[in-house]
C-alpha cells in the first residue's frame, strides 16, 4: 500500500506482533517501542531488582518460528485482504513470499539460527469413490515454501530445521475442527467425535517421503 499511514501501520504491527518477543528473548531488553506502546495503553511492566540483568544475560540462542500465512492492514490498523494473494477457505492467505521475507527480517536483525517449527496448509477433505485424497495443492503449497526457505538459505540465513503441521489429521488447535485438515495422513474422525479412526495416507504423504529422502532437492 503506497499510504505512508498504511505503512507506519504495518511497521506497527510487525513489531508488537512478530517482533516483541523475540527483541525481549534475542536482544536481552525490551525495546523502545515497547515501551512507548506500554506507556499509551497505560501498561506497568512490574520489574524486580535483578530483572533486567536477569533477561540479559538469559537470551535465546536461536529462533524458532510458525509461518501459516502473511496479513496486510490499513492505515487504521485494521486487518484487510490481500487482492494478490489466494486464500484457503478459513481465509489464510498463501503466500511463500511472505515466509521469504519474514525468515529475511529476522535472520537480517537477528542473525541467530532459525527452525521453521510448523507451516502447512488447513483444507476441508473428503475421501473419493476409491478410498483416496489426491490432495495437490497441500503439495503445491509446500513446495512453494519450502522453495522461498531454499532462498532464504542462498541468502545466508542459517536455518537448521524445518517441520510441517502436520504429519497427521488432528483437532485443529485454531478452531477446535477435525474437519481443517493438515496431515499427510487422512484420519476418519469427524467434528462430532464420529468415525473408525483409520488412517489413509494421502498423495502429499508419498511426495514428502521423497522430499525428506532427498533432503529437500527433489520437489517435483
Amino acid at each position: 500500500n503506497s499510504d505512508p499511514k498504511a505503512c507506519e501501520q504495518a511497521l506497527e504491527a510487525n513489531r508488537m506482533k512478530d517482533y516483541f518477543y523475540s527483541d525481549v528473548q534475542l536482544r536481552g531488553e525490551y525495546p523502545g517501542y515497547a515501551k512507548r506502546y506500554f506507556k499509551e495503553h497505560h501498561i506497568t511492566i512490574r520489574m524486580e531488582p535483578g530483572d533486567a540483568e536477569l533477561i540479559k544475560e538469559n537470551t535465546m540462542d536461536f529462533l524458532a518460528v510458525a509461518y501459516y500465512y502473511s496479513h496486510c492492514v490499513d492505515a487504521s490498523g485494521k486487518k484487510v485482504a490481500n487482492p494478490f494473494t489466494k486464500a484457503t477457505q478459513w481465509g489464510w492467505t498463501i503466500d511463500p513470499t511472505g515466509l521469504y521475507i519474514a525468515m529475511s527480517s529476522y535472520w537480517d536483525r537477528y542473525h541467530v539460527p532459525m527452525m521453521i517449527a510448523e507451516n502447512g496448509i488447513g483444507v476441508e477433505e473428503t475421501l473419493d469413490s476409491e478410498g483416496q485424497i489426491h490432495d495437490d495443492y497441500r503439495i503445491d503449497y509446500l513446495r512453494m515454501h519450502i522453495k522461498a526457505m531454499n532462498r532464504a538459505i542462498e541468502d545466508g540465513v542459517d536455518v537448521r530445521a524445518y517441520t510441517t503441521w502436520g504429519c497427521i489429521d488432528e483437532v485443529s488447535a485454531g478452531t477446535g475442527q477435525m474437519s481443517k485438515r493438515y496431515g499427510f495422513i487422512y484420519v476418519d474422525r469427524d467434528d462430532e467425535g464420529k468415525g473408525t479412526l483409520d488412517r489413509m495416507p494421502k498423495d502429499s504423504y508419498y511426495w514428502y517421503k521423497k522430499v525428506i529422502a532427498s533432503n529437500g532437492a527433489d520437489l517435483d
